[in-house]
């Protein structure tokens, strides 16, 4: 059966695996890929939406645009930021940055919480959906042995609990929608690339290994698990 699948963030390394897996999954799969840039594709089905998480105009329009093809079965948020040339993982207090706090909560929490405020009322309800948040095992706050990276982890820890909220809200009119985070383990990535060099080849994945992995986790979750976080290998994260 085809489904209507969004997905934000589509030109990341991860977002565009599940993009390549939900088209390759099925030929009718009707696709909206959703990113800061424009991507060319040449299949009909999918459908490139512009779209800036960092603005709730542009997340409300591209909201309204997803709408035109009804509504959605699977919804992933593939977006985030760990460093770039203006920020990187604070290793010290000495490091903590109003500017690089709010630029790493933007993007890892205001703009998720902003998707689904306009894209969580396009789920169906007559059948089971399921909406996904890229999360982080760094979120946990029970998991945390070695401090550092206070904004990413925040961040993180956060969007684990508005995801929890989420759920409970969500549950009492469409009960059949499952929402949890998603731990992709350490992917083969511009986020990761200056933080890989002491993982092990084995805990390096490229992002079909971890996409492929992540949809095995989907396709396992039952109602009850909605509004937690599960990481690659379908464990799930204490909060």
């Amino acid at each position: 059966m085809s489904k209507n699948i969004a997905i934000i963030g589509s030109s990341g390394s991860i977002g565009s695996s599940f993009l390549k897996y939900y088209e390759s999954e099925n030929s009718s799969n009707v696709i909206y890929s959703l990113s800061r840039k424009e991507i060319n594709n040449s299949n009909p089905n999918i459908h490139n939406v512009i779209i800036d998480i960092e603005d709730e105009d542009s997340i409300s329009k591209a909201s309204q645009i997803c709408m035109a093809k009804g509504s959605f079965d699977v919804v992933i948020v593939a977006t985030g930021i760990l460093h770039d040339q203006d920020l990187s993982p604070e290793k010290s207090i000495r490091q903590i940055d109003q500017k690089s706090f709010h630029k790493v909560f933007s993007i890892n929490t205001f703009g998720p919480a902003l998707i689904a405020r306009y894209f969580i009322p396009l789920l169906k309800k007559e059948t089971p959906t399921f909406f996904g948040f890229l999360s982080a095992r760094v979120g946990s706050i029970s998991d945390n042995k070695t401090g550092g990276w206070y904004s990413y982890r925040a961040s993180k820890a956060a969007l684990n609990m508005i995801i929890k909220g989420l759920s409970i809200e969500v549950s009492r009119n469409n009960p059949k929608a499952i929402l949890a985070g998603l731990h992709p383990g350490t992917v083969e990535s511009n986020l990761s690339d200056p933080f890989k060099k002491g993982v092990t080849k084995d805990k390096l994945f490229t992002p079909e290994y971890s996409v492929s992995k992540m949809i095995d986790v989907i396709q396992n979750l039952e109602s009850g698990d909605s509004g937690d976080c599960f990481a690659w290998d379908g464990v799930r994260i204490e909060f």
